[in-house]
C-alpha cells in the first residue's frame, strides 16, 4: 500500500504535465482510449464514490455550524460560472453543441482538485471541502436548471434525464461512499490512501476518451475559439470569486478557498454528461477546461505560496533586526 500511496503522490505532483502528455498521446493515437468512451460515467462514479469514502460526519457538521461562508461560496460558484459562460458564448458567437458544452462546464459543481490548490496556496481547506461537498450535492438540481436557463437557446435540454443521470452519477456514489465509511470507520482508511491514484487515473482516462472521440474536430475552425473561451472562463472565475470574497470581507485564507472553488469546475462530470446528452463535440470545452484549470490553478497556488513565504521571511528578518538592536 505504501508503494501505491507514494506513486499516487508522485502522480499528483506531476498531474498537470501528465494530463497534457496524455491528451497529446490520444490526439496522435486516437484509438488508444476509444474503449473508454462508453464507460466514462462509470469512471466518474468511481471518482465520486472515492469522494464519499473520504467524507466524515464532521464535514457535514461544519456546513451546519458555519453555514454562511459555505452557502455564499456555493451561491457564488453557481451564479458566476454559468453566467460568465453564457456571456462568453454571446461575445464569441458560439452556437449549438459548442455553446452548450461551454455552458455545461460552467454549470458543473466545484472541481475535485480545488482543495489541493487551496492547500498549496495556504487557503482554508476546510471551507474549500465544504463548498465542494455542498455544490456537488446540489448538482442534480443546479446543473439541469442552469443549462435550461442559459443553454436552452442553443440546444434542446433534456432536463428530466439530466436530473436523473446526475443523481445516478453523482449522488448515489457519494452517498454509498459515505455509508460505507460510516459503517467501517477507520478500517476504510487503508483503502482511502489509494484514492488519489484511482481518481487521477480515472480523470486521465476520461480526458483520453474525449480526445479520442474528438481528435478529428479538436483543432478545426469551428472549435478554435473554444481554447481562449475556456481560458477566459476559468480566469474570470478566479477574479470574480476573489472579488466576491473580498466584498463580503472574508479573511485571506477564505478568499483563496473561494477563488479556487468558483474558478475550478468538475470538468469530468461536464465531459461525461456532454457526451451522453449532446455530442462528443460538446465535451471538448470540458476537456480543455480540465487541462487548463490544472495549469492555471498550479500557477496561482504557486504565486500565493511564494508571496506568503516572502512575507514570512520579511517578518522573520524584521524580528531578527529588532533583536539585534
Amino acid at each position: 500500500m505504501n508503494k501505491i500511496e507514494n506513486f499516487g503522490r508522485w502522480m499528483g505532483h506531476w498531474f498537470t504535465l501528465l494530463v497534457v502528455v496524455w491528451a497529446a498521446v490520444n490526439y496522435l493515437l486516437p484509438q488508444t482510449s476509444v474503449w473508454v468512451v462508453p464507460n466514462t460515467s462509470y469512471l466518474l462514479g468511481i471518482i465520486l464514490f472515492g469522494m464519499g469514502l473520504t467524507l466524515k460526519g464532521e464535514d457535514f457538521a461544519r456546513i451546519v455550524k458555519k453555514p454562511v461562508p459555505v452557502i455564499l461560496g456555493t451561491v457564488a460558484h453557481y451564479m458566476i460560472m454559468p453566467f460568465v459562460a453564457w456571456i462568453l458564448c454571446l461575445i464569441f458567437h458560439l452556437s449549438g453543441a459548442t455553446a452548450a458544452g461551454v455552458i455545461m462546464v460552467g454549470s458543473c459543481p466545484s472541481g475535485t482538485s480545488s482543495s489541493v490548490m487551496a492547500y498549496l496556496a495556504g487557503g482554508d481547506v476546510a471551507l474549500d471541502v465544504s463548498i465542494e461537498t455542498l455544490s456537488t450535492l446540489l448538482a442534480p438540481i443546479a446543473l439541469p436548471g442552469l443549462l435550461l436557463l442559459y443553454a436552452g437557446r442553443f440546444v434542446a435540454i433534456p432536463t428530466q434525464s439530466l436530473f436523473l443521470s446526475t443523481i445516478q452519477i453523482v449522488l448515489v456514489p457519494i452517498i454509498l461512499g459515505v455509508v460505507i465509511h460510516s459503517i467501517f470507520g477507520k478500517k476504510i482508511e487503508t483503502v482511502t490512501r489509494a484514492l488519489p491514484l484511482v481518481s487521477q487515473t480515472a480523470i486521465l482516462l476520461i480526458i483520453g476518451a474525449v480526445i479520442s472521440a474528438n481528435h478529428a474536430e479538436l483543432f478545426t475552425a469551428a472549435t478554435a475559439l473554444v481554447i481562449p473561451v475556456v481560458m477566459l472562463h476559468n480566469l474570470s472565475g478566479y477574479g470574480l470569486g476573489y472579488l466576491f470574497s473580498k466584498l463580503i470581507r472574508l479573511k485571506d485564507p477564505q478568499r483563496k478557498a473561494i477563488t479556487f472553488e468558483v474558478g475550478m469546475q468538475d470538468s469530468s462530470l461536464g465531459a461525461t454528461l456532454a457526451m451522453k446528452y449532446f455530442s462528443p463535440a460538446a465535451a471538448i470545452p470540458s476537456t480543455i477546461f480540465s487541462i487548463w484549470h490544472n495549469i492555471s490553478g498550479s500557477i496561482l497556488s504557486s504565486y500565493w505560496r511564494g508571496k506568503a513565504e516572502k512575507k514570512a521571511n520579511q517578518v522573520a528578518e524584521s524580528v531578527v533586526t529588532a533583536e539585534e538592536q
